[in-house]
């Protein structure tokens, strides 16, 4: 019985229906403001967030707003109960339930009343079961919903999520729970916490719970290595709250530069500092729990570094993967550019760079990779991390051979000079034409601009614009052939010839190089497309690694080995890419096999140029998922090493073959799960079927034997051709049964060989009537042929079954004296074969199923066996393994008719 609620003491009247208050609140005005929910949150009881909740309550009130206790659980504590003065409070909900009184939070009241803030205590409650909803934390969503903020009380134990959690420290299994989306969603989560040693002070002194319950509660719950780890998970649980709200909110962000999370990012480089970089930035991300990107920005001179400065960035992009960083390619010959356009996107928050050593010209200094990041990206902190005093001492530059690296050719150099020579002879040639020295120049210009195109180094645009100026001074200005100049304006058109011909030169060497790195872009993107799409398309694992091999061979021109492993999870290699005739046991042998079984296992890439079994002639990278490797790719190196960019693509395409190994091994296990799933459900059938339907007859059979046996004597011939009549008939139908059965599982296993061969309709016809049911003498059956002579490709004794298992159905199904036709004619390629009776005849719905194993059609038999389904299905497979349809339909005007087409062969007469 529900009771209407009551302001003061007095005894509640009983509550109007519960549906005409559900009618008349959703009669009321909406409320456009949804209330607010703030959770005041502890690790345990005691911990203070009734005491919070009041204090706030109290502060609310200060502040002028409508302040109602909703419910405040029923304690012990008497500073908890003195904060309850001043305060208006909703009587409770009393509802008897068995013979006591319950106390429940009043929802109706609450709503009735509308105070701008509520306070109800014990989130989790589950309300008794006369109360409008189960949980309390649903009455507290219905206040928000009618615009009433709301204040309430949970501990950590009470969230769904950490249950188990909770219940493997404790011990304790708690029942009433609430949904970690009510905890995620509250505008407000208040963490009331207390160190664990005041928290057992408290319930020593009783201000908890009484002495006995005291008492039992700190040789349970309360003991100090519980608390701390119930502590441990409140203030993580809070934390995780935060980020989860910031997700919420980064799809609004993605325009500002304010980040709430850390995300450390360094470049990566061949400098002798960028190790330190590294490691310090591993520790801030370890530090701060933050992400850590390693970037390496791809300039158009890094195909020029020496085999030196490779090697020192191949071991520092080594310590980054080794630290946890994530590696990035990008490309463009403004890194600072590229660092602070990636950082912007990928949301980085700290930058952590080695001390560059700044360039001092003779009238001026050139601006420090860190000022100019600075203010590319003046929202990012930026770390500046200085040389130790050995690093200081190594050299830093490009080392070939020991030597410093030269920026010039041969090639280049007879390049540019012979060009040089070409304009110089094409000038006098246009000179003694006529033409002016304006047209002269502009052929110096473009003879720049060839250079710049035809060459790799800067300097020759540079070298070659002051020669072209010396050259035109030398055989075009008066006097000729020295490098003096009358006329006061050739110094000027020097000058200006120098400049155009040396900022176009440096144009055009830029635009070559931005559409190198395009075309690098292009290809990676191209190669990762092509890839992707390829494995997609691949549906069995031989053909993933086919393909992924083929795309590895592709971009590295290398050969590629694959070890995959095979069911008892031994690894089968399999090379691809290799020259005819080349000898492939360098690459597979016990030794090279032992390294692929080492990364296969530990999950980590080993071999050539790692520091993990370095003697080996490949690199072997672990084909991965997030939990396990799925197979190992080695690429032959011998002592070369990989680019940056190759390598960086090799993963990608890596990472590809992964997820096609990972969908295609989860297919499989599909496959599997759905084919054992397929077979139980089969066995099931089968068991239950032959339980149901073979108890007939064999209990006819036993009964009639037993008749024999014991009256036999007795009996008169005609009642002993009858029982005898009876087990021939039985023993008939089991063997038949047992012959479809047969059938259908060495047809469906692919066991059974079908031997096709031509043959006579008709006799196939004369020889299936031969071996129907013996009750075929109460029906008329009739054989109709286009012609005598039709003749199909099949197999004689499996369409003998056919044609048996479709007249006996007829049989069984109609009526006596019923008539039975059977139809051959030819049409096209195929002979087309039709079976038809008058009987009553079979449903639309029941003729889609009739091939299915195990269906039965609900027609009424003769006899009181039901069949189990098998003998259509089976004609269905046979029919199908011969290449042709078999199919039903209705009779006019009632009956069905049976339909199946075989392959026609000619007949050839010889005269």
């Amino acid at each position: 019985m529900t009771m209407n609620p009551v302001w003061g003491s007095e005894k509640m009247e009983q509550r109007p229906n519960p549906d005409a208050i559900l009618k008349q609140i959703e009669e009321e005005k909406v409320i456009k403001e949804k209330g607010k929910l703030k959770i005041f949150f502890g690790y345990a009881a005691g911990v203070g967030k009734t005491y919070a909740m009041l204090e706030a309550a109290h502060a609310a009130k200060k502040a002028g707003l409508d302040v109602v206790v909703g419910y405040i659980e029923p304690h012990t504590r008497p500073d908890t109960l003195a904060l309850l003065e001043g305060l208006c409070q909703l009587p409770p909900l009393e509802i008897p339930y068995k013979g006591i009184t319950l106390r429940e939070f009043d929802l109706d009241g609450a709503i009735k009343r509308k105070p701008r803030l509520i306070l109800v205590d014990e989130l989790a409650h589950t309300n008794a079961e006369n109360c409008r909803h189960r949980k309390r934390y649903q009455d507290i969503q219905e206040l928000l919903r009618a615009g009433i903020d709301v204040y309430t009380t949970v501990n950590v134990q009470h969230l769904e999520s950490l249950n188990d959690i909770v219940a493997s420290i404790t011990g304790v299994v708690v029942r009433e729970r609430i949904p970690d989306d009510v905890f995620d969603d509250a505008d407000q989560v208040e963490l009331v916490d207390v160190e664990p040693e005041d928290l057992i002070k408290r319930l020593n002194e009783g201000k908890i719970y009484k002495y006995k319950q005291a008492k039992k509660a700190l040789g349970n719950f309360f003991q100090q290595d519980n608390l701390v780890a119930l502590r441990e998970i409140a203030l993580r649980r809070t934390a995780d709250r935060v980020n989860k709200i910031s997700e919420k909110n980064k799809p609004w962000m993605k325009n500002s530069n304010y980040y709430t999370d850390e995300h450390i990012l360094i470049c990566l480089s061949s400098s002798p500092s960028n190790a330190k970089v590294i490691r310090t930035a591993a520790r801030m991300a370890s530090a701060f729990h933050g992400m850590f990107t390693a970037v390496y920005v791809e300039t158009s001179q890094t195909k020029t570094l020496s085999k030196f400065d490779q090697q020192r960035l191949a071991d520092n992009l080594r310590l980054a993967e080794q630290m946890g960083a994530k590696i990035v390619n990008v490309f463009g010959d403004d890194i600072a550019q590229q660092i602070a356009g990636y950082a912007k996107l990928a949301g980085v928050s700290k930058i952590v760079l080695g001390r560059s050593q700044q360039r001092r010209h003779l009238l001026f200094s050139s601006q420090s990779f860190a000022d100019k990041l600075t203010q590319l990206a003046p929202n990012l902190d930026i770390y500046i991390i200085p040389e130790s005093a050995e690093e200081k001492k190594k050299p830093y530059q490009s080392i070939k051979g020991g030597q410093p690296a030269r920026g010039f050719s041969l090639l280049d150099s007879l390049k540019a000079l012979g060009i040089l020579v070409v304009c110089t002879a094409l000038g006098l040639w246009l000179r003694s034409l006529g033409f002016t020295e304006s047209n002269i120049i502009m052929v110096y210009i473009l003879g720049v601009l060839v250079t710049a195109l035809c060459t790799k180094s800067k300097s020759y645009s540079l070298i070659s614009s002051i020669i072209s100026v010396l050259a035109f001074n030398f055989f075009f200005t008066v006097p000729r052939f020295s490098f003096n100049a009358y006329e006061a304006g050739y110094p000027v058109t020097f000058v200006i010839m120098f400049l155009v011909a040396f900022i176009t030169s440096t144009l055009t060497m830029k635009v070559k190089q931005q559409a190198f790195q395009s075309a690098a872009k292009a290809y990676r993107t191209e190669i990762l497309l092509e890839t992707s799409q390829k494995l997609q398309k691949e549906r069995t694992i031989d053909g993933i690694i086919r393909e992924a091999a083929g795309q590895m061979t592709k971009l590295l021109d290398r050969p590629v080995v694959f070890y995959t492993p095979d069911k008892k999870n031994k690894l089968i290699p399999s090379i691809f890419g290799t020259q005819e005739g080349e000898d492939t046991s360098v690459y597979i042998n016990e030794e090279e096999q032992a390294v692929a079984e080492w990364v296969y296992k530990n999950n980590k890439h080993a071999g050539a140029t790692t520091s993990t079994l370095p003697g080996a002639k490949c690199l072997y990278l672990a084909v991965r998922n997030k939990e396990q490797a799925l197979a190992v790719a080695g690429v032959v190196l011998n002592s070369d090493m990989l680019e940056s960019f190759e390598k960086s693509l090799l993963i990608a395409m890596l990472s590809e073959c992964a997820l096609a190994l990972e969908k295609q091994v989860l297919n499989e296990k599909k496959n599997e799960i759905a084919l054992k799933a397929q077979q139980e459900q089969l066995r099931a059938n089968l068991l239950r079927a032959i339980s149901h339907d073979l108890r007939t007859p064999l209990t006819s059979i036993s009964g009639n034997a037993s008749v024999l046996m014991q009256n036999g004597s007795h009996m008169e011939e005609t009642q002993k051709n009858k029982i005898y009549t009876d087990i021939f008939d039985d023993s008939m139908w089991l063997i038949n049964l047992v012959e479809n059965l047969l059938s259908v599982t060495r047809i469906d296993n692919g066991t059974m060989n079908i031997q096709m061969q031509a043959e006579l309709l008709e006799e196939v016809i004369t020889e299936a009537l031969h071996h129907i049911n013996r009750k075929s003498t109460d029906h008329t059956i009739q054989v109709e042929l286009e012609d005598e002579f039709l003749m199909g490709k099949m197999d004689s004794r499996l369409i003998v079954q056919v044609f048996i298992n479709i007249i006996d159905n007829a049989i069984k199904y109609t009526q006596k004296g019923s008539c039975i036709r059977i139809i051959g004619k030819k049409k096209g390629k195929y002979l087309y074969i039709e079976i038809e009776d008058d009987g009553p005849g079979i449903g639309r719905e029941e003729q889609e199923k009739l091939f299915d194993m195990f269906y039965t059609a609900n027609n009424e038999r003769g006899d009181s066996r039901r069949g189990l389904g098998l003998g259509l299905a089976l004609c269905k497979s046979i029919i199908t393994a011969h290449g042709g349809n078999i199919g039903v339909k209705e009779n006019s005007p009632h009956g069905t008719i049976f339909y199946f087409t075989l392959p026609a062969e000619e007949v050839i007469i010889h005269e």
